[in-house]
């Protein structure tokens, strides 16, 4: 079995003395992981720090083995933003919450393209923070939880809208709300239209945070969302 393609570092963990476990996500065959020989070495180890791009190979004996990389370097992103806490937090989450949310050996070009997208964006620094929340609303509905901010969960109508279901993650007018209005969370203006801001970025990531540790996790066994998530999420609240 061989293919060859491109993509994003995930992770790579020590395997044996000198070798590391890659995991990348690909553009035409998903999150695969595999084996790097040398891949602590001097000269490898750069290469494979999350958030670079691959140009890799991947070969095994049996479709359902692990199988080996061979790789080479196509752009350095993390290089990019060592010297920057904040969009060096945003990269390490983008790539564990990858590792944490998606499928192993699933096809996701429109996700990819997008991941790959949100990640240059990062690195060139411009519009990034926008970019982000709307790809955390989608990779929550890739894990199967789809927030329903379109119209009030009571009475239907899409004016208004001040609130959100823990529970469903459906959006709820103040009308609507009622007496049930302490028991929402409240929904931010950035993810209905409002302008952008490190506030309302906040806000937002609080919101589907939220969804990753109530929704998420329990059904990945109870996992801990990546702590590079929270770091973000620190980095950002020192900013505002």
């Amino acid at each position: 079995m061989e293919w060859r393609d491109e993509g994003i570092v995930l992770a790579a963990r020590p395997h044996g003395e000198t070798s590391v476990i890659l995991e990348l996500f690909t553009r035409e065959h998903g999150r695969h992981l595999g084996i790097v020989h040398g891949g602590m070495s001097r000269r490898k180890a750069p290469m494979l720090q999350p958030g670079n791009q691959l140009d890799a190979a991947w070969r095994a004996r049996l479709e359902s083995h692990m199988g080996g990389w061979s790789v080479e370097l196509k752009r350095s992103r993390a290089a990019a933003v060592l010297s920057d806490a904040l969009r060096l937090s945003a990269l390490t989450s983008v790539c564990a919450l990858c590792s944490f949310v998606l499928p192993e050996r699933e096809a996701m070009g429109a996700f990819q393209a997008r991941t790959e997208a949100l990640c240059d964006a990062i690195v060139d620094g411009e519009g990034w923070l926008t970019d982000y929340v709307g790809w955390e609303v989608e990779l929550l509905a890739i894990a199967g939880f789809r927030l329903d901010l379109s119209a009030c969960a009571v009475s239907g109508g899409a004016n208004d809208l001040a609130f959100v279901s823990p529970r469903t993650g459906r959006a709820v007018s103040r009308s609507g709300a009622g007496d049930w209005a302490a028991r929402l969370l409240p929904l931010p203006e950035m993810l209905v239209g409002g302008a952008p801001s490190i506030a309302g970025v906040v806000a937002a990531l609080e919101l589907t945070g939220f969804f990753l540790k109530q929704k998420v996790a329990p059904s990945f066994g109870d996992r801990p969302v990546p702590p590079a998530r929270e770091r973000l999420l620190a980095a950002l609240r020192a900013e505002v």
